[in-house]
């Protein structure tokens, strides 16, 4: 079935609209989604209120679905995004602290995750929570070619531990220990695409630039991550009880807006599995 659409700004972000969540389990649809998806980056279906069951079958349509290795939610492929330590563990509300800092997912993977699913079960009205998406695509596409020159070849180092540190800067020896025994994996820092796409790969697990000095390097990847996240190549979405948002995990940063613990904020992810590795 056709969908409706409003693009949301020009570089980033479409809104579907006159869905409903069991009008999403349909290969059309999930074909529709999946242009979309490719077009915008971000894609918005507004107050769809998909039953998890659903959720994970519109997923299944979209691309092979990761298992959520926390085993937080009945369903294996669903992850429970929350701060309130009563509806998840305490350490993992903890490291989602870290969800306020820019990022990708699986940044220190060999396949970053293709695409993320996030439905909205409850939101905080007072507007904590508020999701922005940053296109890495647009921003390399500004670029001058003087620019993307003096990018081309350079290797970042992403670690579990950098991302961590911006969010908690002070560990114990053990908590810093522990986010060492995470392997660490080495980007190119664009990343360009089989179809002739490019994006810049930075975002909090972003350590150093190889072979470059470190202090440099990390201001470099400090610059890029300024201009990547500009006005111009940058989405805000209010959530609203019942959201369905699905973006490009690959060629978008994002981050949510602080909120407190006590929120009530509460999100059911699924993930798609990378089909292509970083080169």
């Amino acid at each position: 079935m056709p969908v409706s659409t409003t693009t949301l700004t020009p570089n980033i972000g479409v809104e579907v609209t006159d869905l409903t969540g069991a009008e999403l389990v349909d290969p059309q649809v999930a074909e529709e989604m999946l242009a979309l998806l490719a077009a915008h980056g971000v894609v918005v279906c507004r107050e769809v209120h998909v039953s998890d069951a659903d959720l994970v079958a519109f997923s299944r349509f979209l691309g092979d679905v990761s298992p959520n290795p926390t085993a937080e939610h009945e369903l294996p492929e669903i992850a429970t995004i929350t701060l309130d330590p009563t509806k998840t563990r305490e350490l993992l509300a903890w490291y989602r602290e870290g969800n306020f800092i820019w990022h990708i997912d699986g940044a220190t993977e060999e396949l970053p995750q293709r695409a993320t699913l996030l439905s909205a079960r409850e939101v905080d009205d007072s507007g904590g929570g508020d999701t922005e998406f940053a296109s890495t695509y647009a921003a390399y596409d500004a670029l001058s070619e003087a620019e993307q020159q003096r990018l081309a070849g350079l290797q970042v180092l992403h670690s579990f531990a950098a991302a961590q540190l911006r969010a908690h800067p002070d560990p114990t020896p053990e908590e810093r220990a522990g986010w060492d025994r995470v392997p660490t994996r080495v980007h190119p820092l664009v990343w360009s695409r089989r179809d002739g796409r490019r994006s810049l790969l930075l975002g909090a697990t972003a350590q150093e630039v190889v072979d470059m000095d470190p202090d440099e390097g990390r201001a470099l990847l400090a610059e890029l991550e300024e201009w990547s996240t500009q006005p111009q190549f940058m989405l805000r979405h209010h959530w609203r009880r019942g959201d369905l948002v699905i973006f490009d995990n690959t060629g978008l940063l994002h981050r949510a807006m602080p909120f407190e613990p006590t929120s009530p904020r509460l999100m059911h992810r699924t993930t798609l599995v990378g089909v292509e590795p970083v080169a």
